[in-house]
């Protein structure tokens, strides 16, 4: 199943030159609308999702890397292993190796998560987020979907 890994590494390709984009385009905390609903709004984000201990002194980079890392190998070693007939399962699998992928970059890189997807209605915000987050949410849904459904793979 190692023949999905082209889409993880294109998930990366298109996080990384989103973010690169963005944060040449606008200032941090610059905010253009888009919709009614939708803005692109530079964050920079040192935690985790939601931003998740953003304001822990710094220890939580290395942390978040190392956890991303290791979840990254599972994730190889299991597609290794997955059958031919497990395709929804390959792809989201590789859906979320690349979204974790795309944001150990960042955060070697930069020391932070670039994020700019702001999802809102009138005051409240949906916590910003970026291509990378994007792909874990729809693999992680996707996994969630094959397991519960058990065997029972449509090709």
């Amino acid at each position: 199943m190692l023949k999905w890994l082209w889409l993880s590494l294109l998930i990366i390709v298109l996080d990384q030159l989103s973010k690169v984009v963005v944060s040449n385009w606008l200032q941090l905390y610059e905010s253009v609308a888009v919709l009614p609903f939708f803005s692109i709004t530079l964050l920079h984000n040192p935690g985790a999702a939601f931003s998740f201990l953003a304001d822990a002194g710094g220890w939580q980079r290395w942390f978040f890397t190392i956890i991303a890392l290791v979840v990254s190998v599972v994730i190889f070693a299991w597609l290794r292993r997955l059958p031919a007939t497990e395709k929804w399962q390959a792809l989201a699998l590789v859906l979320i190796l690349g979204g974790a992928l795309g944001n150990v970059i960042d955060r070697i890189r930069l020391g932070y998560v670039v994020d700019f997807l702001d999802v809102y209605y009138q005051q409240w915000h949906w916590p910003a987020f970026n291509i990378a987050d994007a792909a874990i949410s729809v693999g992680v849904v996707m996994l969630l979907l094959v397991t519960l459904r058990g065997n029972k793979q449509a090709a």
